[in-house]
């Protein structure tokens, strides 16, 4: 080949090679996103059962080492500055404490004192952002601590004050979610 002369040879992609992988790619990312954020919802449920039992854990454990009985508030369960106490025994971790993780919101209820001690409590777990962050809600009774009982957002909101609340601070047309 003399030096004037081009090869044939193609140099690159066309640019219509690159919007076909560029279409293929899309649609294999419209396929699979829905399937990752079921995924992130599964994975954001199956934590909150798990922060149910570690705070139910937790707070038989405050009440025997204490002697108080069950906390008045979730934080007196969380980390101190120096060693642990009544007002932060330590037995879980900042976030959980704080009432928020993992996509939903706990909240815990004191019950009746009875000879100076809370002898029960309620405990739920919210979804922060109802129907993204999650779709049950789970609870604690305070007759049967170790039992969890899971709700839709529907039926949870038929009957539970806190998620009643919850519907007035929430954009109209996310009050129904569907799985």
């Amino acid at each position: 080949m003399s030096p004037t002369q081009h090869s044939k040879t193609p140099r690159g992609f066309s640019v219509m090679e690159l919007m076909i992988v560029v279409a293929i790619l899309l649609i294999v990312a419209a396929i699979e996103i829905p399937n990752l954020l079921r995924a992130r919802i599964a994975a954001n449920q199956a934590a909150a059962v798990a922060a149910l039992r570690a705070i139910e854990t937790a707070e038989i454990t405050y009440a025997v080492t204490y002697n108080h009985g069950y906390t008045s508030a979730l934080d007196q369960l969380g980390p101190s500055n120096g060693p642990a106490s009544p007002q932060a025994a330590d037995l879980i971790d900042s976030r959980l404490a704080g009432g928020e993780k993992g996509g939903y919101l706990y909240v815990y209820v004191p019950g009746t004192v009875v000879d100076g001690k809370i002898d029960t409590y309620t405990l739920k777990a919210v979804p922060s952002t109802p129907c993204v962050t999650g779709f049950a809600f789970y609870s604690m009774a305070p007759s049967n601590q170790t039992t969890i009982t899971a709700e839709s957002f529907t039926t949870a909101v038929e009957k539970d004050f806190v998620a009643q609340v919850l519907i007035g601070s929430m954009e109209s047309d996310s009050v129904g979610c569907t799985q």
